[in-house]
């Protein structure tokens, strides 16, 4: 079911409109393009958050973390000492 939404827009909002009208966009079509788009980021976003979270939170994930770090600190010593 489709619904109206009025909005008013500020200027940064009207030349963001307008890129995307001279894309060829209806003011309807690029509004709901803009509101897809932005939607599909923060969605992107949530679940970089997340997976980090899980990330941070598993002890297999730290303890491989620190063991690369600790041979990147290996590998980096011994370069600076060769130069």
């Amino acid at each position: 079911m489709s619904r109206t939404v009025q909005a008013r827009l500020d200027e940064r909002s009207e030349q963001d409109l307008a890129l995307l009208r001279n894309e060829g966009h209806s003011d309807s079509e690029a509004i709901r393009l803009a509101l897809h788009e932005a939607a599909k980021a923060r969605r992107r976003k949530s679940a970089l958050r997340l997976e980090a979270a899980a990330a941070a939170a598993d002890p297999d994930d730290l303890a491989e973390a620190r063991r690369v770090r600790a041979e990147m600190d290996a590998i980096a010593a011994a370069w600076v000492e060769s130069e």
